[in-house]
């Protein structure tokens, strides 16, 4: 098969695909990506784990149901999932053994489709990306393609209309299995609650064989704009034709309205405008990111999108330990900066007196939702002797054993009722000193946030010889009788 992709086939259609889709092989090359992905369960409520625990058995039912054309998908079940601001998307989701035959077909269909797609669809594609997408908008903006048609397809993957579809598929693919297997996907039952439908058009965002089914569709107009001299982006739906002058951008978009309103698709008319992106409020948007002015900023939508993430994960209600919150908010810092690093500098801007668009909403909500933890202090009557917690591990162990804690109300009251600090190494201290590292470690914690609690107790040390240093140089002046100010730390 390796050597018909280079050489060809016969007539320019494959036929004798089927057999190679119910090798075991293939299931079983099929069945790794389904773990790999994981996945809810489908209709039949069959999890990938339960899924597991009988894989050879499920395995060869679906290659003998395969082999005797007697595989029939299920139902698709159907949810909705947030998209933002109070706003869901559908998403349909197969059983697993539906999702293990899906990914078998594309594995067996995609290498044909690849061969023949255009190098500028970059979305869902094996070797291809988001990175390199917008890679390529950058090097075509510094060349000088600054008009900018940005267009977008309203619910294309609910619209795609499925005889123009299945035509796109037949003209390279003339195995009659393969074909009734991808019609019948197309025509698969939705589970919704109590309602049951089967849907007359559009391809069921979630399943395995969608996203190649949607790039297929959509390559006839990538051949009209490569055609035409237009350089465009695509990333499955969303795409950008880049031009050099305003006239060249407004025929692009008046090419791309007509191979739209022929394959029966309707291009959003609020979200699809063109504009010189050089000049400020004419920008574009493009996977994630706004271009405009010559910069490259993280769109309103993307920051929105972000911000839910963290108040979902750092609740003012519920009593979790920092060390907890820190561990799941990592990950997705992580992810999230390693897809917009590329943004503007002043994304990712933070000093100790200036807190970054970033940081700030981390450090506010890491104070309200967990640090109220650390402004507790152990009454020295129950803790046996005072100050007797040197380090992090101490304080956890007074903790642990029932010592009875209290929220301060103020560095004044602490003093006078002769409560000290005990999470931090703060040993024999003045109470206002004991609430000042508590303050200043709270602040490290949340500002650095995308380290482990672990990883702030050097700083926090220092901060504490600092406080230790002035505390012993006030006691020497106030022998002396002289009168120093705050020695900084």
């Amino acid at each position: 098969m390796l050597a018909a992709l280079d050489n060809g086939v016969k007539g320019g259609k494959w036929f004798s695909l089927m057999d190679k889709v119910m090798r075991p092989a293939t299931l079983q090359a099929a069945w790794g990506r389904v773990v790999r992905n994981c996945g809810a369960a489908g209709v039949d409520r069959q999890s990938v784990d339960a899924f597991a625990a009988h894989a050879e058995r499920y395995l060869d039912e679906l290659a003998r149901a395969l082999r005797s054309d007697t595989y029939r998908p299920q139902a698709i079940r159907r949810v909705e999932i947030p998209k933002g601001r109070g706003q869901t998307r559908p998403l349909g989701i197969p059983t697993v053994k539906d999702r293990v035959v899906q990914t078998a077909v594309r594995l067996v269909i995609e290498p044909i489709f690849e061969s023949i797609f255009c190098a500028h669809s970059y979305g869902f594609r094996p070797g291809r990306g988001a990175k390199r997408a917008l890679r390529e908008v950058d090097a075509l903006l510094r060349a000088g393609y600054c008009h900018v048609v940005d267009a977008d397809l309203a619910g294309y993957f609910d619209s795609i209309p499925h005889a123009g579809l299945m035509a796109r598929v037949r003209e390279q693919i003339a195995d009659g299995r393969v074909l009734r297997l991808l019609e019948s996907w197309l025509k698969q039952e939705v589970m919704a609650g109590l309602e049951r439908w089967i849907p007359t058009g559009g391809t069921p965002q979630g399943a395995v064989i969608s996203p190649l089914l949607s790039n297929i569709y959509l390559h006839g107009l990538d051949e009209t704009m490569a055609a035409g001299g237009y350089r465009m982006v695509r990333y499955a739906d969303d795409f950008v034709v880049l031009c050099q002058t305003a006239d060249e951008a407004q025929r692009a978009l008046a090419e791309i309205g007509t191979w739209v309103d022929a394959h029966e698709l309707t291009l959003h008319p609020d979200k699809t405008h063109v504009g010189d992106c050089r000049q400020v409020g004419r920008g574009f948007e493009f996977l994630g990111y706004r271009f405009e002015a010559g910069q490259r900023r993280v769109r309103t939508k993307s920051w929105n999108a972000m911000l839910d993430k963290i108040r979902q994960h750092t609740p003012r209600t519920k009593g979790r330990s920092l060390a907890s919150i820190i561990s799941q908010i990592n990950p997705m810092l992580r992810g999230w900066y390693q897809y917009f690093k590329h943004a503007h500098r002043i994304t990712f801007v933070t000093t100790r007196v200036n807190f970054g668009p970033l940081t700030r909403p981390i450090r506010r909500r890491t104070r309200w939702g967990v640090p109220r933890s650390f402004e507790r202090y152990p009454d020295p009557r129950q803790c046996g002797t005072p100050g007797c917690a040197t380090g992090i591990e101490d304080a956890r162990n007074n903790a642990a054993s029932g010592v009875r804690w209290r929220r301060v109300r103020s560095v004044k009251g602490l003093a006078s009722e002769g409560w000290i600090g005990c999470g931090f190494g703060v040993v024999g201290l003045d109470q206002a000193v004991a609430v000042q590292v508590f303050v200043e470690a709270m602040d490290l914690i949340a500002v650095v946030g995308l380290e482990e609690v672990q990883d702030v107790m050097d700083e926090v040390v220092d901060l504490h010889d600092g406080i230790v240093a002035e505390s012993r140089h006030r006691e020497v002046a106030g022998r002396e009788g002289v009168r120093v100010d705050r020695v900084g730390i």
